[in-house]
């Protein structure tokens, strides 16, 4: 975009940032290069593992070592048919993960390569493959994108956004430390990461547009340090809640299930809100000291007319009108009835539905369809990643490759607690950077964690509660998951800019995990006493 268009263009108008009008992201040339090697270095993976040494490796197992399922599948088709449907997805998922990373052709053309791969490959039937873009999630998501234009549309969404700046805006710190109590704030409500993102990022594009951050060439540390926050509070904000993902309601379920009680909402959050605060303001301090230091002129509004001009802008949009108050009663009601599911039984996706029919009923509601913004190269990305996770659980691979690794290594009765502990909650987040579900993850390690637990008798909320509180670290590449894909769609940041810090910030959620499974778990009775070191 060029300096002349980018001048003529007001940062004020929340049209410009609707997902069809965001510029084409400019790559570096470190990004150019990952292009144009990417596909032919998935290609070689795909070929390599399809026809070379994985056979050799599934058919090592016994079957006694599968899951139930996959053993039963194993004695209808044979030893020969499931190492092939095994090696298929391990191809299929390692070339995928390389074309995410690399991005020489659109995240959701690959996750469309993925869906059809898996159908020819035999891996999936039809039906189930093509079944994952009707997910309840991915429903939730779209109608989160619904009401999130509602507010865009009415003008509430700006009237805030206004308002927060003239109230907060006048230099740079009240912002992040506002955004960080907002986003704690709708994770204790909203049950969706993406819904949280398509909410806030008009928001924080105003304000980083304000700032002098309009994106492409005309990137600084303020864009970057606001996004890239952002997009971290988002997803471990949720993790301070049970009821802040799917993901997290559902290690939930599991825990519960296994240790034959309940486990609450204060108990899940008096364990993680700590830890989600502290994780936030590091990666504040983080951002703003060492990775993105704001310049002086960054600390301050860059707009034309300065502050006066954000004033009257807002005295210009008058009293709140009825459309606007239509649309903040109806997201007000769907955030309570949100945070109320477990007395009234109504799924989120459930809620979201209503909400959005009357957001887009004629006279009653506040918006039609042509002025909804809803991304579906997203939506097509995230049905690739469901379709992977329906893989792995037909073909029962990630099991097969832990007992593996037990074996392997050795470990055994004698082995510490903190081995296991630590190379437990160090897969679990290191799996993000590969996988692209929370649900997947969560559906994969915490029963191994519990598993583990009982094989070895250690008390099961040792390991599987650690692992649980890392379920929503998915923020170090774009297609980590659906918020990190849409920020990156902003083009405020370069994929370096997202790996250093957030790798940095995984690292540090893994030190910090390790250090409160020998304090703040210790204390509140999870951790047993004498057997971490």
């Amino acid at each position: 975009m060029s300096k002349e268009v980018t001048e003529r263009i007001d940062p004020l108008d929340m049209n410009q940032y609707r997902m069809e009008r965001l510029p084409v992201r400019s790559k570096s040339n470190f990004e150019l290069w990952l292009a144009r090697s990417g596909i032919w270095i998935a290609l070689v993976v795909f070929v390599a593992i399809l026809t070379g040494a994985p056979a050799s490796f599934l058919t090592q197992f016994d079957p006694a070592m599968l899951s139930h399922s996959a053993a039963e599948h194993f004695h209808e088709v044979g030893l020969t048919e499931f190492s092939w449907h095994g090696q298929a997805m391990l191809a299929i998922f390692c070339a995928a993960v390389i074309l995410w990373i690399t991005e020489p052709i659109p995240n959701y053309l690959t996750s469309l390569m993925v869906i059809i791969a898996l159908v020819l490959t035999g891996v999936l039937p039809e039906r189930q493959a093509y079944a994952q873009l009707g997910h309840p999630i991915m429903w939730l998501n779209i109608l989160s994108f619904i009401l999130a234009s509602m507010l865009v549309s009415s003008g509430a969404a700006k009237r805030f956004a206004l308002w927060f700046i003239c109230r907060f805006g006048t230099s740079a710190t009240p912002i992040f430390y506002s955004f960080m109590v907002i986003n704690l704030v709708l994770s204790a409500f909203i049950s969706a990461t993406t819904a949280k993102a398509a909410i806030l990022m008009p928001i924080f594009m105003v304000i980083a547009a304000v700032y002098g951050a309009r994106g492409g060439d005309n990137k600084n540390n303020f864009g970057r340090n606001l996004v890239l926050q952002n997009l971290l509070q988002i997803n471990l904000c949720a993790g301070a809640f049970v009821t802040g993902s799917g993901a997290n309601l559902l290690a939930a379920s599991l825990i519960a299930g296994a240790i034959g009680g309940s486990f609450f909402f204060a108990d899940w959050m008096i364990v993680a809100l700590p830890i989600v605060v502290c994780m936030i303001v590091i990666g504040w301090l983080l951002a703003t000291k060492i990775f993105f230091p704001l310049a002086p002129e960054e600390r301050l509004p860059q707009i034309e007319g300065g502050m006066e001009r954000l004033k009257e802008e807002l005295e210009k949009m008058g009293k709140v009108s009825f459309r606007e108050i239509k649309s903040i009663v109806i997201f007000v009601t769907i955030l309570v009835f949100w945070a109320t599911d477990k007395y009234h039984g109504v799924s989120a996706t459930a809620i979201a539905f209503i909400g959005a029919i009357v957001a887009l009923c004629p006279r009653i509601g506040v918006v039609n369809w042509n002025q909804v913004d809803v991304p579906w190269h997203l939506l097509l990305f995230s049905a690739g990643a469901y379709t992977l996770g329906a893989g792995f659980k037909q073909t029962d691979l990630p099991n097969l490759a832990v007992n593996f690794s037990l074996e392997y290594f050795g470990m055994d009765e004698s082995t510490p607690f903190s081995v296991f502990y630590i190379a437990l909650t160090g897969a679990m987040l290191l799996s993000s950077l590969v996988f692209q579900s929370k649900t997947m993850r969560t559906m994969l390690f915490v029963p191994i964690a519990i598993g583990i637990a009982q094989r070895f008798d250690f008390p099961i909320m040792s390991l599987a509660l650690p692992v649980a509180l890392l379920i929503e670290h998915v923020y170090v590449l774009p297609f980590n998951s659906k918020p990190a894909l849409l920020l990156y769609s902003t083009d405020q940041y370069s994929l370096s800019d997202s790996f250093k810090f957030g790798f940095t910030m995984l690292m540090i959620g893994w030190a910090t995990s390790i250090l409160m499974g020998e304090t703040w778990f210790r204390w509140l009775g999870y951790t047993p006493n004498g057997v971490f070191w």
